[in-house]
């Protein structure tokens, strides 16, 4: 009986050691691109994607307070954070999700990649976000432009149209020796011809 005591015991304590030295499985962290990859900068609005990643397990739950880096490239195509640096660190939120705030693009058009790494347990992961800046070109600026110019002019007709129809009893008025006729009615716009 003495024995089977002892053995008992002695299992117990194994039992114990045991469970408080070991240590948990350790944690293989994956980083996954969720906004950003892809996006096209406006360079002349200084306009960029923020890029969003989360942080995961093995098994894909999020993985709370643990530190992601944001490294942008230091030439060529690229940009910088908000306070004017290459690199950025945040803390995953809750759901694992880390954001690169203040994104803002340089004057160098083309590709670049922004570095995403983060470390848990002491094992870590890498990701990349391709972006690219892109400055608009000059068709773009000068539609937009005639665009609003017609948008004012439409308007400013308009508005003439109504302020003479309350002069006179017919739909049409004529404005002097031009020959020109204001009509009431609904102006419609499109793109320049």
């Amino acid at each position: 009986m003495r024995v089977h005591r002892a053995l008992k015991a002695t299992q117990l304590v194994a039992m114990f050691l045991c469970a408080a030295f070991a240590q948990p499985a350790a944690l293989m962290p994956r980083i996954e691109v969720l906004e950003g990859d892809g996006a096209i900068n406006n360079i002349r609005l200084h306009h960029a994607k923020e890029p969003v990643v989360r942080v995961v397990d093995q098994d894909g739950h999020p993985i709370p307070n643990v530190a992601v880096t944001f490294v942008l490239p230091d030439k060529g195509p690229g940009a910088s954070f908000a306070d004017g640096h290459s690199t950025l660190t945040v803390i995953t939120d809750a759901n694992g999700q880390a954001v690169g705030r203040g994104l803002r693009p340089n004057n160098s058009p083309g590709q670049f990649q922004i570095r995403v790494t983060t470390s848990v347990q002491g094992q870590a992961a890498t990701a990349n976000v391709l972006q690219t800046n892109a400055q608009p070109t000059a068709g773009e600026g000068s539609s937009k432009k005639i665009l609003i110019v017609a948008l004012i002019g439409g308007a400013a007709a308009a508005g003439a149209a109504l302020a003479l129809k309350g002069k006179s009893s017919s739909p049409s008025t004529s404005t002097g020796n031009s020959g020109a006729t204001i009509s009431p009615g609904s102006p419609s716009f499109g793109p320049p011809k």
